[in-house]
């Protein structure tokens, strides 16, 4: 496989702000003393009337978008998505859930790929957290693309959405001269029969490499992203689990309430298959270089390579 340039979605998530902002004048940003790191910095030195910067107070920040909402802007709360979903969960369920106000939520730093930062940073619940949300909508792009099509579409939704963003530089593997986001719609990247392997975030690449390797021992995996989680695009993950008959799905968060439970809750209601997780294992993770943190978690493309061979031979 040709190496790709590689890009971190927090990057592209500050980038597309600022490139939007034209665009947009309703478009505010707020942050929660983290626009460098966040990237929502470069929003801020081009529209510094629109930006605003919350203190180390996310649960304020989020009550002061949902003020902002009422008001016909269009706000995007800005912070770690371990502060974002976790510390002002509540805020975000009552105040921005409750009313279904138009506020964004843009997550950056989730899961193991935080690296260095540890356990406290390594938020690997946001996806299930918000998804339990009435009305919510959760989006986890897959690379440059994908995340700078993510938010102007979620500029365009009615109603609250939560964007997960990563730290980790990741492979850019759509084209951005062809590529068309859907909220609500998976993307299907290989044909196969065999195997379906479905994946989000920074674990669709390793799905794409995955089914080539797998593809040179005459296993046959058809690779699905599904970049929104909530509402899931129950069609195309019914489809694949009627015509392939086993499902893995990888993802970078805990394999309780993610990616794999929603696709589980789709196929049982429709399709029983046997789903495997790929995931983090109901336990926290710990400080360490992401790249070896990814490969020690089993979130890499030897391990779906070894879980499809494995439940394939039983």
């Amino acid at each position: 496989m040709a190496e790709l340039v590689k890009k971190a979605t927090r990057e592209s998530y500050g980038e597309a702000l600022a490139e939007l902002g034209d665009k947009y004048e309703n478009l505010y940003v707020l942050d929660a003393d983290l626009a460098g790191a966040t990237k929502t910095g470069i929003f801020k030195k081009k529209f510094p009337d629109r930006h605003i910067d919350c203190g180390i107070a996310e649960a304020n920040m989020m009550g002061v978008a949902a003020g902002l909402a009422t008001t016909g802007k269009i706000p995007f709360a800005s912070s770690f998505a371990m502060f974002a979903s976790g510390r002002a969960f509540e805020i975000v369920r009552n105040s921005i859930g409750y009313p279904h106000l138009n506020v964004k939520i843009g997550a950056t730093h989730a899961g193991i790929s935080v690296g260095e930062d540890g356990a406290s940073h390594q938020c690997n619940e946001d996806i299930a957290l918000m998804r339990t949300i009435p009305g919510m909508t959760v989006i986890n792009p897959a690379d440059d693309v994908e995340a700078r099509a993510a938010v102007e579409a979620a500029i365009l939704h009615d109603g609250p959405v939560y964007i997960r963003f990563g730290r980790l530089a990741v492979p850019v593997f759509h084209d951005k001269d062809t590529y068309k986001f859907e909220i609500g719609k998976g993307e299907q990247l290989t044909d196969g029969n065999d195997v379906a392997i479905i994946a989000t975030g920074l674990m669709v690449y390793e799905a794409i490499k995955a089914a080539e390797e797998l593809k040179a021992d005459g296993i046959s995996a058809r690779v699905i992203n599904i970049h929104t989680i909530k509402p899931l695009d129950t069609e195309l993950v019914v489809k694949a689990a009627k015509e392939t008959g086993l499902i893995v799905t990888a993802e970078e968060h805990s394999v309780i309430g993610g990616l794999g439970s929603a696709v589980c809750d789709a196929v049982c209601a429709e399709c029983p298959t046997k789903v495997v997780k790929i995931g983090v294992n109901d336990v926290f993770g710990h400080s360490g270089p992401a790249v070896d943190l990814l490969k020690e978690f089993g979130l890499c493309s030897e391990n779906i390579v070894k879980t499809v061979k494995e439940n394939l031979a039983k």
